[in-house]
């Protein structure tokens, strides 16, 4: 019986990563890629298919290390992310700084170590961006100005790499301990209902990720519905 695909999901011991790992695991082998070891394993406990990948996309010789034995990858998802907001005005240019190395250079270069790996299995990419990454608004510059680079960073290697499949996810509000912390940030009274939940995004990630062969869904945009 041939061995299941193997995909790497970044950010996975929570929110959006840990959905996009459920929604694969029945069809794939899923690396739970992430910091929070405690977190992974309980991810892990959840199924057979699914086994920890601790390591902190910051730490290059680390990341570098943790891809060595990994030789045919079906399929990377970026989730891994941080919203570091505020005004122009306010924006030191660690914020800056800070957004664009989680949320661009560890994902152009995780992606960079493992591209030997996606070309031997056709692999495909799949970034989770954010509406941010479509348009900006006032206090979100530095954390959507990273989105939009990651953005281009995709359209980039779908370009360069025509043997790979690349998909850029941008969902709307969605349900997790981030949004949490944005709310508060802005004042607001957080309310669930009122957001996407993550396994949406997970759905929407397993459907192009299981595309017909001939099909190469380059874009998805996920909003909540209104109430």
């Amino acid at each position: 019986m041939p061995e299941s695909p193997l995909a790497l999901v970044t950010g996975a011991s929570r929110g959006i990563g840990a959905a996009v790992a459920r929604a694969l695991a029945p069809t794939h082998r899923v690396l739970l890629g992430g910091r929070d070891v405690d977190a992974l394993a309980e991810q892990a406990a959840e199924s057979a298919n699914a086994e920890p990948w601790p390591v902190d996309l910051s730490d290059l010789d680390g990341v570098r290390a943790a891809v060595a034995g990994i030789d045919r990858l079906d399929v990377l998802v970026h989730s891994a992310g941080t919203a570091e907001l505020g005004t122009v005005e306010q924006s030191a240019p660690a914020a800056w700084r800070k957004n664009f190395e989680v949320n661009v250079v560890a994902v152009a270069e995780l992606t960079r170590l493992l591209l030997p790996a996606l070309r031997a299995a056709n692999g495909h990419v799949v970034i989770i961006n954010s509406g941010q990454g479509l348009s900006a608004r006032a206090g979100w510059g530095p954390y959507a100005a990273s989105k939009h680079a990651v953005r281009a960073f995709a359209d980039a290697l779908r370009d360069e790499e025509p043997g790979i499949r690349v998909t850029s996810v941008y969902p709307g509000r969605t349900d997790t301990e981030m949004q949490q912390a944005i709310i508060a940030g802005e004042g607001k009274e957080y309310a669930p209902a009122e957001y996407l939940r993550p396994d949406s995004v997970g759905a929407a990630v397993l459907s192009a990720v299981t595309a017909s062969a001939d099909a190469h869904v380059t874009d998805i945009t996920v909003r909540p519905r209104p109430h």
